[in-house]
């Protein structure tokens, strides 16, 4: 994490929220949340987890496993003085929201996801198991089997990675051979609508340019390692927890998410996988509709 934080007290102390973003995304991704937020009354807590931004770029692989990834977020609420917070996550961060109420469930008071929901642990290890459903060429499998090869092409093309993965509306066509992600980094052509504008786009790439994505891809690195630590918790969450999914996400919803979230309400929004891009009013609305009941009650 970056250790630079103000020192100076935060606007709406004593009422914590922290926003935790996913892949390959930036604390800039909630830059429409944030004001809502702060004018609700919520101390809004925005960082660019490990790997990412000005954040530590360990080198070792296992330094971005589930442990350290929480134990980030544990720190923060320690350097602010909370003994706990709201969460919210989306993508990657919703899945380390996940574990943080898992891990450290005294330090979650509630909990917002966006886009993936609660991942049941299985019978067999994560990446083991996409090998054998999604093959070889899945992203997640091929960020594992091939070491450091994504990292270098997504390096050299970041801008042109970047600008054809921010895209919604894209039209239905037959997967292409090879690892999707590869594929996107030489793609020379964009599908769809673009998620952002130029200039919010440039903030992304110019981050990426600077960082890399080794530090981020080895979260996907530590999926096998996270289903070993994960083994022996309560794998109930009992926190008030919203689940907000994008009816055309590519991520499925969960059949199962009552069965191991028992107080969770579900929202869907008309939108794909970027939901607080794509859809930052309505998202802003859910989100604090759904924190003014529990506050309520």
């Amino acid at each position: 994490m970056n250790s630079k934080f103000s020192k100076l007290v935060p606007k709406n102390k004593g009422k914590p929220i922290v926003l935790c973003h996913g892949w390959p995304e930036h604390a800039y991704s909630w830059r429409h949340q944030v004001p809502a937020l702060v004018a609700a009354g919520y101390h809004v807590i925005v960082p660019n987890q490990r790997g990412y931004g000005n954040s530590s770029r360990p080198d070792d692989v296992t330094a971005y496993d589930i442990e350290h990834l929480t134990g980030d977020l544990v720190a923060l609420l320690d350097y602010y003085g909370y003994q706990d917070a709201s969460f919210v996550g989306h993508d990657w961060g919703a899945a380390i929201v996940w574990g943080l109420a898992l891990l450290n469930p005294s330090r979650v008071d509630k909990l917002i996801n966006l886009s993936l929901p609660y991942q049941e642990r299985g019978e067999t290890p994560w990446i083991e198991f996409l090998e054998q459903i999604l093959g070889s060429d899945y992203y997640f499998v091929h960020f594992n089997r091939q070491p450091g090869v994504a990292d270098a092409i997504l390096d050299k093309n970041a801008d042109r990675f970047l600008r054809n993965l921010y895209r919604k509306n894209v039209p239905f066509r037959a997967p292409e051979p090879g690892m999707v992600m590869i594929n996107l980094a030489k793609a020379e052509r964009a599908f769809g609508e673009p998620v952002m504008s130029e200039h919010d786009l440039a903030v992304y790439i110019s981050a990426f340019e600077k960082s890399g994505f080794t530090g981020s891809i080895n979260w996907y690195r530590n999926l096998d390692r996270n289903w070993y630590l994960l083994g022996e918790v309560d794998p109930i969450v009992r926190q008030p927890t919203l689940m907000i999914y994008g009816d055309r996400d590519v991520i499925p919803k969960f059949e199962k998410l009552a069965d191991f979230v028992p107080n969770v309400d579900v929202v869907s929004l008309n939108c794909g996988h970027w939901i607080q891009e794509e859809k930052p009013e309505k998202t802003n609305q859910t989100i604090l509709n759904w924190l003014a009941r529990q506050d309520a009650t």
